[in-house]
């Protein structure tokens, strides 16, 4: 078995799937809460205006 942190992948894109799971180093996590927490704001104004 790989260990996750000597996995190349998983350093340099701070995701790895292993056993049926996915791990993410807490950055990449951050990274994608943020961009979903980004394209919800701007969907939310988007409705607001009108324009969805």
């Amino acid at each position: 078995m790989i260990k996750k942190d000597d996995n190349p992948k998983f350093q340099k894109f701070g995701l790895c799937y292993q056993d049926g799971r996915v791990w993410f180093t807490r950055e990449a996590e951050r990274r994608f809460y943020f961009i979903l927490t980004l394209i919800m704001l701007v969907t939310g104004i988007l409705y607001k205006i009108g324009a969805v």
